[in-house]
């Protein structure tokens, strides 16, 4: 949100973190926090004095909200299980639906790495794509009823 603020109001200028706080009703300490670590990623530059504040480090159209969870250090993944360890889902086991969350994360992040931070402000193309991928598929109630 943050992000997707500084995009729309800092067309030119830098914006303060006290505006992006307001505007979306978050602390301003924890947008310190998080703009730390986006202007460590490269994805946002400070600019100090007067008028000072934050601006995209790139142009929104090179900012891909997967880069942008990466640097805020926000997972994506829907299993508890950490890749790479002993430590399974359920103890040293993996659960039955494993495969199920796993698979359903790697399509987030395929997904996020195709969004970029221009689409969500203009609402584009790689977001109207992703609403016609596949039409659902009614429910067992609907079947039902039919």
């Amino acid at each position: 949100m943050a992000m997707a603020d500084l995009a729309k109001h800092g067309d030119q200028r830098s914006v303060a973190l006290s505006e992006i706080a307001a505007r979306q009703e978050l602390s301003e300490a924890y947008l310190g926090r998080l703009f730390g670590q986006l202007r460590h990623a490269g994805l946002v530059e400070s600019v100090r004095g007067r008028g000072g504040g934050y601006q995209l480090a790139l142009p929104a159209q090179s900012i891909f909200v997967s880069q942008i969870l990466a640097a805020v250090d926000e997972p994506t993944r829907m299993t508890r299980c950490i890749a790479g360890s002993n430590i399974g889902c359920v103890g040293e086991e993996r659960c039955l639906t494993h495969g199920l969350w796993a698979a359903l994360s790697r399509h987030i992040q395929t997904f996020l790495s195709d969004v970029s931070l221009q689409d969500v402000i203009d609402g584009g193309p790689a977001l109207q794509a992703s609403v016609a991928v596949r039409p659902l598929r009614p429910s067992p109630e609907g079947l039902a009823a039919e």
